[in-house]
């Protein structure tokens, strides 16, 4: 077992290996038993830790300030849903907050951050960049794309309270 594929390359094993490597040991006919197995597997330090949830940073939020003219505030958020088929799709929507114009729906099974860029780069072309930008407190915005574009044009970043809207 120690002169495996893998210590050959030098590459580690990937994520729920273990599984995988025991059943494959078992058809070749080792008799060992998984608690066996799983001690040696250890002791060739081939176990990984799991990798946990991603923290989202602290953020303070503040109540939120009623706009008082056009493409002061844009809110953005993503919804999901699925099909009839059970393939699940993703929209990202652009909302004015002063007269609740909904400026974009771009939807697709998958909207990485520079395609979120992109949409909101297209909607500033046409309507000038908004001076702040509300949005909830999700793992979808933490992105270095659109921190850059933040800081690009000066927009603010307005996160909405936690647990709102409900």
């Amino acid at each position: 077992m120690p002169d495996s594929e893998s210590e050959q390359n030098g590459l580690p094993l990937p994520l729920g290996y273990h599984a995988k490597l025991f059943q494959i040991l078992r058809r070749q006919g080792y008799p060992w038993n998984h608690k066996r197995f799983h001690r040696i597997y250890c002791l060739l330090k081939l176990n990984f830790r799991r990798k946990g949830k991603q923290q989202l940073p602290v953020r303070n939020p503040s109540p939120l300030a009623t706009p008082e003219a056009l493409n002061q505030s844009w809110s953005v958020d993503f919804m999901h849903d699925a099909l009839v088929c059970g393939r699940r799709f993703r929209t990202f929507n652009v909302v004015d907050d002063f007269n609740r114009e909904v400026l974009s729906i771009e939807i697709d099974l998958n909207l990485p951050a520079p395609r979120v860029v992109r949409v909101l780069d297209r909607l500033a072309a046409n309507r000038g960049y908004p001076i702040m930008l509300r949005m909830d407190n999700g793992p979808e915005f933490i992105s270095l794309a659109l921190a850059e574009w933040v800081e690009r044009y000066a927009v603010k970043l307005e996160f909405i309270q936690l647990g709102k809207p409900t």
